[in-house]
């Protein structure tokens, strides 16, 4: 029964992008390891920015340096 767990930052990723994600990675991990569909379980978890650091810094304040 595999079970992947994405994390990304919460930019407004719409539902189909999520569901896209995740019949991609359901669909790599048939072909690939021959994974049942049916017992394969992807979690989307979307993390604040503030959240999320890089570089000594949290992602919310890097782009509000760099205007993005």
């Amino acid at each position: 029964m595999p079970y992947v767990n994405v994390r990304i930052t919460d930019d407004g990723v719409t539902d189909a992008q999520k569901d896209e994600v995740i019949k991609g990675i359901t669909d790599v991990l048939v072909r690939v390891l021959n994974k049942n569909p049916e017992t394969t379980f992807v979690v989307i978890d979307e993390v604040p920015k503030a959240n999320w650091g890089h570089r000594g810094t949290s992602i919310a304040t890097a782009r509000r340096r760099t205007g993005g």
